[in-house]
This record gives C-alpha cells, sequence and structure tokens, in this order.
C-alpha cells in the first residue's frame, strides 16, 4: 500500500514485500502516474505494470510495493486515496487545488533523483 510521507516505514502491510528486486527479463510494459492531493502538498506514486503482469509501485518514499497484478496495484493507490493523473478532469484538479496545464509527473533518469520529486508543493496554495 502506498504510505503518507508520515507513516511508520518499518510497519509494511501484509503481503508486500518490498525486497524483492525485478527480473532483468521482466520488462515494463506500461507506467501510469497516481497523484494525491493533501494541502498544499502533491504526492506522486509511479505504477509500472510488467510484461509478466506483476505491477511495482514506486512510492514517495522511493520504495517499491510489489502487487500481483495492476488491478491490485490500483485498488491499494484508490484505498490510499491517490487517483489517476490521466484521469484528472479540470473540476477534479480545481477540487486538488492543481493547474493541470502547468502539472506534470516527476521524470529523470534515476530512481534516487525521482524520489527527491515525488512530494511537491502545490504552486499557489498555502
Amino acid at each position: 500500500m502506498v504510505r503518507m510521507p508520515d507513516e511508520d516505514i518499518n510497519d509494511p502491510e501484509d503481503g508486500e514485500d518490498t525486497s524483492v528486486e525485478r527480473d532483468s527479463n521482466d520488462e515494463i510494459a506500461a507506467i501510469e502516474w497516481w497523484c494525491s492531493a493533501h494541502g498544499n502538498i502533491l504526492i506522486w506514486a509511479r505504477l509500472a505494470t510488467l510484461a509478466s503482469g506483476i505491477a511495482e509501485v514506486f512510492d514517495c518514499d522511493g520504495r517499491v510495493l510489489r502487487y500481483d497484478d495492476d488491478v491490485a496495484a490500483r485498488t491499494a493507490l484508490m484505498d490510499a486515496e491517490f487517483r489517476a493523473f490521466d484521469g484528472i478532469d479540470d473540476d477534479d484538479a480545481a477540487m486538488m487545488g492543481i493547474d493541470l496545464d502547468t502539472t506534470e509527473p516527476p521524470h529523470s533518469d534515476s530512481e534516487a533523483e525521482l524520489r527527491e520529486q515525488m512530494v511537491q508543493k502545490i504552486a499557489g496554495v498555502d
């Protein structure tokens, strides 16, 4: 389950194995960005569906949470009050306090750099 930044990182949910590394032959088949707004903070999560069907969520703490499939990963994200970024319309964006014209998912060549961008202050919201 994707956690909020202030939750205890040493208390993983039942069934999560965050130490498993991806098989080098198991390529990423699809990437989805999810986000959640809390006050003036926008928190990102990256859902990667692998060719094997396994789903991995890169969370705001830089952890990779593995799920049996993308349905289970999406359910966990929705349970944690995340929304698929590509499904947010102007009304949703206004409720979240974000501007769709200027908001875009984080991007970086390394996960270490990406982790630094997973929690962002929402411009214009105090």
